[in-house]
């Protein structure tokens, strides 16, 4: 990657700032993934975030059960039918978290330079003198001047509501701490990070295995957001045991937040379906001002292979007001810059006050850098990264995105199966929405024929400008007049979305047999 090149397209005007922003059909190309939780859970509230641009759902496993996450992805379905829009489902494992567990629900008020206790003695009634942790082995694995973050969203550097400690001594399987800064933890449960230091617990925990087998294969989830990977090996293991769970088709997103994942990336992002890097624990683990410089190089890794990033802690503030702050709206235009397919809100939408206008306000600064997206820029970087000779389909899914350009096409249309063609050309970050026409495909289980396809196509909702739309059955099994069909699908939507009006061009984009083949077509109305 080439050091100082301009992010934006040139020449951008001055006077462009000035000018409203343009009215756009789709929320942002870029993709946003809402976490459903206490302030976002009805089917009224979950129908709105729909409509506001959410493409996929997280759930986090962290703070609620099995019971809570199903009523709430009842109602999700609900919303869904109503609002007549595709929404991907990711479940967000625990992983090696450390937890201190606060039964009554008291706020517990902690006091710069006091001393506290953690204590592996989980009896204890946490206290502004004793935290009881869920590990027994957290004081041979410290020492004196580590620091230790705890919250119930742990620290951010700016509020009130966790606190930053720094280990004095250990005394048998107790770490004396000194408090840092004043802080009311409120909650049930606080999240507890040593930066810097491994600890000795699996990536995927036998909870995260039972959460899987039960609600997982229930709710047939499209994506997992492993915590806490930390080496290719957490990888396999999950994509193992999701076979064995008959999980197949469920990707795998690696969740980059430690010190340790950020050393073996590379690997990491060879097995895993998609990157999310996780800002709240890696900036903890790492120093504030390196933070950006893991982001530009992961994202830069992982659009050079096609493989979707998403970034979170974006618009912390807007968890309790209705306008993020000048830095963060800056931080959200820059991450879209830098190449993120999609943006990810925790306590903003989980038990945010405003859900349904963060995911407005962060669609709108999506959409507004998106506008000025370097996309010649990212397309030569590309080319420059791929070693030559270029495999047929990817020459001609470059092709695809380079047509568009130059035909000024209001949309590309690839017809997929698997999801591969629509993801291959969305590498290349057309600067139009792609139509992915998700064509069924016969299977069986042994005992008998089923079409699958649902699936592929909700996960296309994770990859940035693609817009699936599922074909029926009949159209896979239409022979010659598929296209037509999937042809015919693609334009309605178009046309009803407003992004289709009479004589625009349209690139299409499909494999037939070991061919693949770019079109340009004209809409007629």
């Amino acid at each position: 990657m080439q050091e100082g090149q301009m992010a934006v397209e040139e020449p951008v005007r001055l006077s462009s700032v000035l000018t409203s922003s343009k009215i756009s059909f789709l929320p942002s190309l870029t993709k946003i993934v809402g976490t459903l939780g206490p302030n976002s859970r009805s089917v009224e509230v979950i129908e709105a975030c729909l409509k506001a641009g959410m493409s996929v759902a997280r759930f986090d496993f962290s703070g609620f059960d099995g019971d809570y996450h199903q009523q709430t992805i009842d109602n999700f379905r609900i919303a869904v039918k109503n609002a007549r829009k595709h929404c991907a489902v990711m479940l967000d494992t625990v992983g090696p978290e450390l937890q201190v567990g606060n039964k009554t629900g008291n706020p517990i008020e902690l006091k710069a330079d006091d001393h506290v206790t953690i204590t592996s003695d989980i009896t204890k009634e946490p206290s502004p003198e004793v935290l009881p942790v869920s590990h027994a082995g957290l004081a041979r694995i410290v020492k004196k001047g580590d620091t230790i973050f705890l919250g119930q969203y742990l620290f951010t550097g700016s509020e009130t509501t966790s606190v930053w400690l720094e280990v004095l001594e250990t005394r048998g399987d107790d770490v004396i701490c000194q408090v840092k800064n004043s802080a009311t933890l409120a909650g049930f449960i606080f999240t507890m990070h040593v930066s810097q230091v491994h600890v000795n617990l699996p990536t995927l925990s036998d909870n995260d295995k039972q959460v899987i087998s039960s609600w997982g294969t229930r709710n047939n989830i499209d994506f997992i957001s492993l915590s806490y990977t930390r080496h290719v090996e957490d990888v396999q293991k999950l994509r193992a045991f999701l076979k064995e769970q008959n999980l197949n088709e469920t990707q795998i997103f690696a969740k980059i937040e430690t010190v340790e994942g950020l050393k073996h990336f590379d690997e990491i992002l060879q097995e895993a379906d998609g990157i999310i890097l996780s800002r709240g624990n890696l900036g903890i683990d790492l120093p504030p001002e390196k933070v950006f410089l893991f982001q530009k190089s992961a994202v830069y890794k992982c659009n050079m292979v096609g493989k979707p990033a998403i970034i979170t802690r974006v618009v912390d503030s807007m968890t309790g007001n209705l306008r993020p702050t000048r830095a963060e709206a800056t931080d959200v235009a820059n991450a879209v810059l830098d190449g993120t397919d999609g943006i990810l809100l925790g306590a903003e939408t989980l038990r945010g006050l405003y859900p349904i206008e963060t995911i407005k306000t962060v669609g709108r600064i999506c959409a507004e850098a998106e506008s000025v997206y370097n996309q010649s820029l990212h397309y030569k970087r590309i080319f420059k990264y791929m070693r030559e000779p270029m495999s047929h389909a990817e020459s001609v899914a470059s092709s695809a995105v380079r047509a568009a350009v130059k035909v000024k096409a209001a949309i590309i249309v690839v017809f997929t199966s698997s999801g591969g063609a629509a993801r291959l050309v969305a590498k290349y970050r057309p600067s139009v929405p792609l139509f992915a026409i998700v064509i069924p495909r016969l299977r069986t289980n042994s005992l008998k024929w089923i079409f699958n396809g649902s699936s592929q196509a909700r996960q296309l909702l994770g990859v940035r400008g693609v817009y699936p739309i599922l074909a029926s059955p009949n159209v896979a099994t239409s022979g010659g007049s598929s296209e037509e069909s999937g042809l015919k699908l693609a334009f309605d939507h178009g046309k009803s979305m407003g992004l289709l009006k009479p004589n625009d061009q349209v690139v299409v984009f499909q494999k037939i047999g070991d061919s693949s083949v770019v079109k340009i077509v004209e809409f007629q109305g």
